[in-house]
């Protein structure tokens, strides 16, 4: 399994409808990609606790994790449409945002990796 994972912080000046509009096309992605096996997005949780979220020097508000058997069919889906409206939402929506691609195995299965 291949875990494309993306962290992103929308611009700051978005207004509501933008905001709105920006989640919805990453919504359509998830579904207009048949190599897609799971496609989830999540909004950061802060605990408070000492420790690691204090020494972040980046906020990233949202977090993409698109799940794809292999790296052939990530590939497909980096040169899907869809995947190329979200490059554009990405690059003008967002005050920044990071993409790096992982081989997932479960953990009894670390040695593998």
């Amino acid at each position: 399994m291949i875990a494309h994972v993306v962290l992103f912080q929308p611009r700051s000046s978005l207004s509501t409808p933008e905001r709105r509009d920006a989640l919805a096309t990453i919504a359509r992605a998830a579904s207009d990609v048949p190599e897609i096996r799971r496609f989830r997005i999540g909004r950061r949780v802060r605990h408070g606790l000492p420790g690691y979220e204090q020494m972040m020097g980046q906020d990233y508000e949202f977090a993409l994790i698109i799940e794809v058997d292999d790296v052939e069919a990530l590939k497909r889906y980096l040169k899907a449409p869809s995947h190329a409206a979200l490059g554009h939402l990405f690059a003008t929506a967002t005050d920044v945002a990071l993409a790096y691609d992982y081989e997932i195995v479960d953990a009894a299965d670390a040695l593998r990796l």
